[in-house]
């Protein structure tokens, strides 16, 4: 990422960021970007966009989420894929995914919270202690979710540094808990509404889910490409389209993403791809993995592997599922958002059947060699789920590697020999 185009040191001083330390985090994940993408071969022409959106990241997105704010706007910023968009954006707010996908003053965390607190709980808590993370700054709204217990708990020490909002998920799918979770959408509707002054009407609230399943579309568009052999695409440039889904302007994404669709089917009419055919193809499950953490799909596809899918809330669980869009009132929308929310197989759930036949199917449907499973190191849910993933893979068929690791670099030699391995088993 740079600034030199454009100085945006004032904007960001006028946020509060350290600038200084906010120089260094800049710094370090240019250079990683730089690393991971931009020694790639043959990459797709589309993916110059989400190279510029890459390099102002922290400049021009953040310029426009400051201007809509002093035209009176909001911003909600949000951790989670199951606060529902759709709702933000009917009330006339913005809605933007917030930095916990690298290390970053895990000094400070440590004294208030446990060493031993997973990755992705410690991230977030340290951008925000050392004021690195404009998007978290241009919120005016934060909203959390109980997904488990350690953000559950990590967001009332949060809550004493910005404006916190938190959802209660449910942690079964039976009726009951979708009335429950029904209720908790529309005391969000009601937050949200005091916050942007604007009610969600019928029209308001039909345009935005009609505008976010869009962006799905683009992104199902991409992700079912990636079934050919050669796969058109890199795993890296997948994930990180999926990524970026949480930042972007919606509209805007959206056309450059059915864009970037549209060269990458012509790309498999073509026979083009990124890797050679053949080369073994791998399926990514676990933890999400938040911007900028790009670990384990290049250390696959670096050791002569290509990554055709993620199944994770950085990936399929984000954009396979539409909400309805028939829905005739507003309480027959919020059914359907509460539905479609609920859906998601998250590991938070028990019992939890749903993701493990989502694994199984997406490996026979992208035709991939083998599953990793990708934990983040303290994430309980993911890593006891871990041996159910492992037993469902095992009796269709599917090579599993179980992964343990955080957002450090320096276990990327013992992950690569593992990895190497892994991929000479499956070939």
């Amino acid at each position: 990422m740079s600034d030199t185009k454009v100085d945006y040191r004032k904007m960001w001083s006028e946020l509060g960021l350290n600038l200084e330390a906010h120089d260094a985090l800049l710094g370090a994940v240019g250079s990683l970007y730089g690393a991971t993408y931009l020694t790639q071969e043959n990459r797709p022409e589309g993916m110059g966009y989400l190279d510029f959106v890459m390099t102002e990241v922290h400049g021009l997105r953040i310029k426009e989420l400051d201007d809509f704010r002093k035209a009176g706007g909001k911003v909600v910023g949000t951790f989670c894929l199951y606060v529902p968009e759709e709702i933000i954006r009917a009330a006339g707010g913005w809605c933007v995914g917030l930095c916990a996908g690298a290390e970053f003053a895990y000094d400070e965390v440590e004294r208030i919270m446990p060493r031993n607190t997973c990755s992705l709980i410690k991230s977030f808590v340290g951008f925000k202690l050392a004021k690195v993370c404009p998007y978290m700054e241009e919120s005016d709204l934060i909203i959390g979710e109980t997904t488990c217990d350690g953000k559950k708990k990590a967001y009332e020490i949060f809550g004493e540094m910005h404006n916190v909002y938190v959802m209660e998920l449910p942690q079964m799918k039976r009726d009951k808990d979708l009335a429950m979770w029904r209720s908790e959408i529309v005391d969000l509707m009601h937050k949200v509404e005091d916050l942007t002054g604007k009610k969600v009407g019928v029209e308001s609230l039909r345009a935005s889910i009609k505008e976010v399943n869009d962006k799905r579309r683009a992104l199902q568009r991409i992700a079912a490409t990636r079934a050919a052999d050669p796969a058109p695409i890199s795993g890296k440039d997948a994930l990180l389209a999926t990524q970026v889904a949480f930042y972007d302007d919606v509209p805007r994404f959206t056309q450059s993403m059915n864009a970037l669709a549209d060269e990458l089917e012509k790309r498999v009419a073509d026979g083009v791809g990124v890797a050679p055919k053949g080369a073994p193809r791998i399926l990514i499950t676990g933890t999400p993995m938040a911007l900028p953490n790009w670990k384990l799909h290049d250390i696959v596809e670096k050791a002569g592997g290509v990554v055709v899918g993620e199944e994770m809330c950085t990936g399929s669980r984000y954009y396979e599922s539409l909400v309805k869009e028939d829905g005739s009132d507003l309480d027959a929308m919020i059914d359907d958002i509460a539905e479609k929310y609920l859906d998601i197989n998250c590991a938070c759930f028990t019992p939890n059947q749903g993701r493990l036949d989502d694994v199984v199917r997406m490996a026979k449907d992208l035709k991939a060699d083998g599953v990793i499973d990708y934990s983040l190191q303290y994430c309980n849910a993911y890593q006891i789920e871990s041996e159910h993933v492992e037993r469902a893979c095992r009796d269709a068929g599917v090579p599993v590697l179980s992964i343990d690791t955080d957002y450090s670099m320096e276990d990327v030699g013992q992950l690569s020999t593992r990895v190497e391995a892994f991929l000479e088993m499956v070939k």
